[in-house]
């Protein structure tokens, strides 16, 4: 029987409707990835054109936040999932429409915008304990015997080989000691950073650049954007890539392959 692959992209738009008229829907159809996850897409589904709500060969699953024109997230699938949950009936997954979760028979799938935290101390917390409640919900699933793959803008570098300039940053949220020790807490949970696992020395590959500093013209930027899954998968995972010359956003696109059927 031939093997079955997957391919998963991941991708903050910063605005789907001005994602939509830099050509974001042709993007689509042409690099055709199996299921893509979008964050930031500032929009309610009332203030989407009918192109993007269905998009050709997609079904797509939205969750916005209360506040208009705020975080939001989105999912495009050619394959329909066993199940979708766009509102968990919990405030903190809820209130900013932050997450879309996803059931296919071989994992499950979540597509996260993980809150920026420079704004105000205030939010700095909301992040971690953001950070803290997904972890914990995401384990309860895991104990259980699923498959895990967590994409989307997590909002903070790794490690120093994740962004152009480590030793100014160390104090800017983003790449805050405490901000990074909750993506070691994956990794010592035993899920992956497909990225980093198969490309473990490979530096100057970011997802973001501050555009205000144009940035994306000397390569100064941060890997903000992930795919981390859960250890059974990565005997599966034969690609992780990121699409640095993809322009549209202050992000790029970024995803995987993996050995997996959707049903």
């Amino acid at each position: 029987m031939a093997k079955k692959f997957t391919t998963i992209v991941s991708w903050n738009v910063n605005g789907i409707r001005a994602a939509e008229r830099k050509g974001f829907l042709d993007w689509l159809q042409k690099a055709k990835p199996d299921i893509l996850g979008v964050q930031e897409t500032k929009a309610h589904v009332e203030q989407l054109s009918d192109e993007l709500l269905h998009p050709k060969g997609y079904e797509a699953f939205w969750s916005s936040a209360n506040k208009k024109g705020y975080s939001g997230t989105a999912v495009f699938v050619r394959q329909s999932p066993q199940m979708s949950v766009t509102n968990f009936q919990q405030d903190w997954l809820d209130e900013e429409g932050r997450v879309v979760m996803l059931e296919y028979p071989d994992f499950l799938f979540f597509n996260v915008y993980f809150p920026n935290g420079q704004r105000s101390e205030e939010r700095l917390n909301y992040k971690l304990k953001f950070y803290d409640k997904f972890i914990k919900y995401i384990e309860a699933y895991r104990k259980k015997g699923k498959s895990i793959i967590v994409c989307g803008d997590y909002n903070t570098a790794h490690h120093e080989i994740d962004l152009s300039r480590p030793k100014e940053n160390v104090k800017t949220s983003g790449f805050m000691p405490i901000e990074r020790a909750r993506l070691d807490t994956l990794h010592k949970l035993g899920y992956v950073d497909t990225f980093r696992h198969k490309n473990p020395k490979k530096a100057d590959e970011y997802t973001y650049w501050n555009q205000m500093t144009r940035a994306r013209d000397r390569n100064a930027g941060w890997r903000l954007d992930y795919f981390w899954i859960s250890s059974d998968l990565q005997p599966k995972l034969k690609q992780a890539f990121i699409w640095q010359d993809v322009m549209g956003s202050d992000h790029c696109p970024l995803g995987i392959k993996l050995e997996t059927n959707l049903g």
